[in-house]
């Protein structure tokens, strides 16, 4: 009977500890908890995101006092109508490092905001936004290389061309690109190697104090872009960058800006592949007008085509230019009109030159010979641009400022 009862106890002994163990597998104990090493202080919003998701409260304005990164695994989410001021010059500044994600959920009705926390606002208050990605970069010929990002210091650049940086939607940069010298500046928005997994739609770009938005290569397609005032290109590429976009407009401010897009393959080597080769359907760039009186312009050229890089822009219009199409090097002329061309272009107001063209250099002391580019612009119409002429198109009401 003793023995009996034993066994019984050790069946029911094992059987407690099975039970005990299953328990335990199926509603294991987390050991790293998400975002459990970082805490987003509004008063002094700067730091790491290693893991996790990171949700920021739109109740709150927050002051970017320092450098935001996001590493690889962790991702940060801005939900819609959050203000974010960034005070500290060069060392303030939001990057996202490859793996990384970066989600801005904003609205036409409660963009999200990315501005100066000055009280006397001015272009280069703070750095601006960075993200980089793993998309093929042409520094490297053959696209399979990496570099290090000019600001932020990150690697950029690889083989994926679908990889997915997050998603900004309805977002507005305002006075940003400081400046570390006069060689090295933040822009806007610096997309470094980033892929087409990566959604950017409903972006406005202001008053900064370099470019608007620049491309580091990379893949990635972009819809609804504004960029306004900024005191160097409004719109810019190199490296390779190879996307499909629709519905951009550019301005300049009177007094500042060089061009409405300026666009190289890479400027050390012309011919390096993955060759630049963007598509624009529906671009609107406005000018200072062909002869201003006053201000300092370097160029006044609606696009800067230079250094190999290839194009198709579809529906465009031109106010306010010295120069419409400036076309520089033999590399890239020797796209035009098949792989380099801009398709119905209406020369709206004060376009005094519709293209020029410059030939290599013969040598460094000579600035090249000028050609005829013309055939760059296969077809003249009465087109809308970016929906409203040189005016401010439908779907920038409500969310962007400017105009």
């Amino acid at each position: 009977m003793k023995k009996s009862t034993a066994k019984l106890f050790g069946i029911l002994t094992l059987a407690t500890g099975l039970i005990t163990s299953c328990s335990s597998n199926d509603n294991p104990t987390p050991t790293n908890p998400p975002s459990a090493t970082f805490t987003a202080d509004a008063t002094n919003f700067q730091g790491d995101i290693n893991e996790g998701e990171v949700t920021l409260d739109a109740t709150k304005k927050y002051k970017l006092t320092g450098k935001i990164q996001v590493n690889s695994g962790a991702t940060l989410t801005i939900p819609a109508g959050t203000i974010i001021e960034g005070t500290g010059g060069t060392a303030s500044y939001i990057a996202i490092a490859q793996g990384g994600k970066l989600n801005i959920n904003g609205t036409a009705a409660k963009p999200v905001v990315m501005t100066s926390g000055l009280a006397t606002k001015a272009a280069g208050d703070w750095g601006g936004l960075v993200i980089c990605g793993k998309a093929p970069i042409n520094r490297v010929n053959g696209g399979a290389g990496t570099a290090q990002s000019e600001v932020a210091d990150l690697s950029y650049g690889g083989t994926a061309s679908a990889d997915n940086s997050g998603s900004i939607k309805y977002l507005r940069i305002e006075y940003a690109g400081a400046a570390f010298n006069s060689e090295k500046e933040f822009n806007g928005l610096s997309l470094f190697g980033v892929g087409s997994g990566t959604t950017i739609d409903y972006v406005e770009f202001f008053h900064g104090a370099d470019d608007g938005v620049e491309f580091f290569g990379g893949t990635v397609n972009t819809s609804n872009l504004i960029s306004i005032g900024n005191e160097d290109d409004q719109f810019d590429w190199t490296e390779g960058w190879s996307g499909t976009n629709t519905n951009w407009y550019g301005k300049l401010d009177f007094g500042k800006g060089n061009r409405g897009i300026e666009a190289d393959n890479f400027e050390l080597g012309y011919l390096n592949t993955p060759i630049a080769n963007p598509s624009i359907t529906n671009l609107t760039l406005v000018g200072p007008g062909s002869a201003p009186t006053s201000g300092t312009w370097l160029e006044n050229d609606a696009m800067k085509l230079r250094r190999g890089t290839k194009g198709i822009f579809t529906n465009l219009v031109f106010s306010g230019w010295a120069t419409g199409f400036n076309v520089e090097n033999d590399e890239t002329i020797a796209y035009i009109p098949t792989s380099l061309k801009a398709v119905n272009v209406n020369f709206i107001a004060d376009v005094a030159v519709k293209s020029k063209g410059k030939l290599n250099p013969v040598s460094p002391a000579t600035s090249g010979v000028s050609t005829n580019v013309s055939a760059i612009v296969t077809s003249e119409s009465a087109s809308t641009g970016a929906g409203n002429g040189a005016g401010m198109p439908v779907w920038a009401s409500g969310w962007s400022v400017g105009f």
